[in-house]
């Protein structure tokens, strides 16, 4: 059966759990995706990312809860999910000893393009990935680009409904990264809905929304925009040297809930209610920044400025993986007491 082109969401996904024994990979995650959306889904490396792709493509069976792809359930109907999805990940799935051409004829056959659609196809692909008169090379031969070029195009020959792309721009230089989100947004705007892990913060501002994970858990999924707006704090930019002497005296400050270094600079987030944030930009800051000036000062630390900032979205994950490090701290210390 074919799935409806009339649902709005693409996938449904409703307290998805994977246990392994006594290892919860992912836990009691909720979240939808749009038809045609871009859809980031970030988070540190063993959150969890991975396994939840892996069930979304039929791959792995949930331990518990439900999810659909294209109204297809995981659990019950993983067959019929696989034709109509496209997956690619970090390590692209390409045969050196074999052409680009060679690569994209055989997923085509893997994926059963009809031989009739199949040259025009390899060919629009070719054009794609930017390989017309290099398609007889071997693919060992080929830039790191071109391969993941490539193997996007092996990854959606059979014109998938859904794509998922695992840390598809990982070791790639900015310029190719920026040429293969181009594609992307290509793929979004003729009603692929395009699912992507990345650890890149830019590229998650490329997406329409963004989910986090955080230790099998998910703790937000919202547009990139909103998110900035949902500190709990005042974000303030300091330069001051020692940088390390800085961090240590803040950090012991009972207003400062988290201190990041960005190059030369700290990104420091102080409690605070209120998210004006371009009001607190035009304001005159100096009666709330001087306690920390002074702290700094009387420990020898040089200060040249503080001033608030707009967050950005590094700044927002960072924050809320700090709150939820210290819950699941404190969660784990009343478990010791009782």
């Amino acid at each position: 059966m074919e799935p409806s082109m009339h649902d709005p969401i693409a996938v449904d996904v409703r307290a998805l759990t994977k246990k392994f024994k006594e290892f919860t990979a992912v836990d009691q995650v909720s979240f939808q995706v749009k038809r045609g959306e871009i859809f980031g889904f970030l988070g540190p490396n063993g959150s969890g990312k991975t396994t939840t792709i892996r069930m979304l493509c039929g791959v792995m069976l949930p331990t518990s809860g439900e999810a659909r792809v294209l109204d297809f359930d995981v659990r019950t109907q993983p067959e019929s999910i696989k034709p109509v999805i496209g997956y690619m990940a970090q390590k692209f799935a390409l045969y050196n000893d074999l052409s680009a051409q060679e690569n994209l004829e055989f997923y085509a056959d893997i994926y059963g393009v009809r031989l009739r659609e199949r040259g025009a196809r390899v060919r629009e692909l070719i054009e794609m990935a930017g390989l017309k008169g290099r398609e007889k090379e071997r693919v060992g031969q080929l830039s790191g680009a071109w391969r993941q070029r490539l193997a996007l195009g092996c990854s959606i020959v059979h014109r998938p409904q859904v794509l998922f792309l695992d840390e598809p721009t990982a070791g790639v230089d900015p310029v190719s990264r920026r040429r293969f989100w181009d594609m992307i947004y290509a793929l979004a705007a003729g009603g692929v809905t395009v699912f992507v892990t990345t650890h890149y913060m830019d590229e998650a501002e490329r997406c329409n929304r963004v989910a986090l994970m955080y230790n099998s858990k998910l703790l937000t999924v919202d547009e990139p925009d909103t998110l900035k707006t949902r500190l709990s704090g005042v974000l303030l930019e300091i330069d001051a040297q020692p940088q390390g002497d800085a961090t240590d005296v803040l950090t012991s400050l009972p207003q400062v809930q988290e201190v990041v270094a960005h190059g030369h600079m700290l990104h420091v987030m102080v409690g605070a209610d209120g998210q004006d944030w371009q009001g607190l930009l035009r304001q005159d800051h100096r009666s709330w920044s001087l306690p920390l000036r002074a702290a700094l000062e009387a420990k020898g630390v040089q200060v040249d400025h503080i001033e608030p900032i707009m967050p950005s979205l590094e700044d927002v994950f960072i924050s809320m993986i700090e709150v939820e490090r210290r819950a699941q701290v404190r969660a784990g210390l009343q478990r010791e007491d009782a």
